[in-house]
């Protein structure tokens, strides 16, 4: 959540950034208010306790009369006390309950508006003109089932729709990505990590997801658990309730887990293949740093990003998300998006985002730089979700006889070999 002090000094920017996100701006004054209250209710029981610890002082050297109203008039004040507190308590909780209720603040640059309202950074590689290779690209499905990779019917089968099987080289290929992604992660810096799938509320709502992103979420209600829909959740609980020293900063994980998402808000978008499922695997960047770095350390995750799929050789162009299409937790947030030839348009294959202090101030993850404590900056940025990265993959290598180019960076994880072959026609 955001910092209830900052809202106190510059509430318009408050309400300038929820007007950006199209979400609720009196929600701002709903805040302040709640707080104004505690403030008062604060005073005034601070003021009816200090009477109160007086008037103790006097009623044992008063006698008769004196000492009749003395303890008389304590009484009111105890009762007094004890409804300040009580006020002091709800206002309070009410504060805090509305102020976890907004978003965080849209960091100014950010354009503003919905999905469509992003604005393209760069652009890198140049799309295939298969047109002029003399042939028609086929889907990544069509694809996967000629590799015998990509097995969606006996996924619905078992399952339901939007899961899937990936077989012989489409598992081997997941794992390549994945061992890929990892190392070029560990080379960087990160520490590798495997998480749970499964966490507690306290994680789940720390990390802002069960807000607007709740209807996605899968929760387990006979257990108290959520199943995660990154590993961002997990790695940003990792600290949860701690106190890091500065020295120890910046602290960067990589995460390989599974991802589970109703996608509740997609009906009838992307059914065809494996480019928008309710489970998949993905590897995930996540970093604690100074506040102050936080803006750089965005920069730096985008490149990783930019670095990773470069090196698959994937044409793609990276945007600026809008104030709408933001996640709640994020301040700021870049995509890269892939073409996707059958599409004939960019989608998203990874995207960071900069949550500054919102997450852990929520989640109390706090740094300390000698006497000074307060909560550090946290970021998350996707390295590579595997079902996308294999949909654009199979499309952009695609050969005209069905076969699929592998860039080299994955050989070494699937024996060395060049392409892989069809195995139907």
């Amino acid at each position: 959540m955001i910092d209830l002090r900052l809202l106190r000094e510059d509430p318009d920017r408050a309400r300038a950034s929820q007007r950006a996100r199209g979400e609720d701006v009196d929600l701002v004054d709903a805040v302040l208010s709640a707080d104004e209250r505690r403030r008062s209710s604060s005073v005034r029981f601070d003021e009816l306790r200090a009477e109160q610890k007086q008037l103790g002082k006097l009623i044992p050297k008063a006698e008769g009369e004196e000492k009749a109203e003395l303890l008389r008039r304590t009484g009111e004040l105890s009762s007094a006390v004890k409804a300040a507190d009580a006020e002091k308590d709800e206002a309070a909780a009410e504060a805090q309950e509305l102020l976890r209720r907004m978003s965080n603040l849209v960091h100014p640059d950010v354009p503003v508006g919905g999905e469509e309202d992003f604005t393209v950074l760069e652009t890198l590689g140049t799309p295939r003109d298969f047109g002029a290779e003399g042939f028609e690209p086929k889907d990544h499905l069509e694809l996967g089932q000629r590799l015998g990779a990509i097995d969606v019917e006996r996924g619905a089968k078992v399952s339901g729709s939007r899961f899937y099987f990936l077989t012989g080289v489409g598992a081997l290929l997941e794992l390549a990505l994945v061992n890929a992604a990892i190392a070029q992660a560990t080379e960087a810096g990160f520490t590798p990590m495997l998480t749970p799938a499964l966490v507690k509320p306290q994680a789940m709502d720390g990390t802002g997801f069960l807000g607007q992103a709740a209807q996605d979420v899968y929760q387990l209600e006979r257990d108290e658990l959520y199943l995660v829909g990154t590993s961002e959740v997990a790695l940003a609980g990792y600290h949860m309730d701690e106190i890091i020293e500065a020295n120890r900063l910046p602290l960067r994980y990589a995460a390989f887990s599974p991802c589970f998402r109703r996608e509740a808000g997609s009906y009838g978008k992307d059914t065809r293949g494996i480019f928008r499922v309710h489970q998949f695997d993905k590897v995930e960047m996540f970093s604690y740093v100074d506040p102050e770095d936080s803006q750089a350390e965005h920069r730096r995750l985008l490149e990783w990003e930019k670095q990773w799929l470069s090196s698959l050789e994937l044409p793609f162009q990276v945007i600026d998300v809008a104030t709408g299409d933001l996640g709640s937790s994020a301040a700021r947030k870049y995509d890269c998006e892939a073409w996707i030839p059958t599409q004939g348009k960019y989608r998203e294959l990874t995207s960071t985002s900069d949550c500054t202090q919102f997450q852990s101030r929520r989640l109390s993850v706090r740094m300390r730089d000698g006497k000074h404590v307060q909560p550090l900056a946290t970021l998350n940025g996707t390295l590579c979700a595997v079902p996308r990265t294999i949909v654009a993959l199979l499309e952009n290598h695609q050969q005209e006889d069905g076969s699929v180019w592998v860039p080299p960076v994955l050989r070494p994880y699937l024996g060395g070999r060049e392409a892989l072959e069809p195995i139907a026609k």
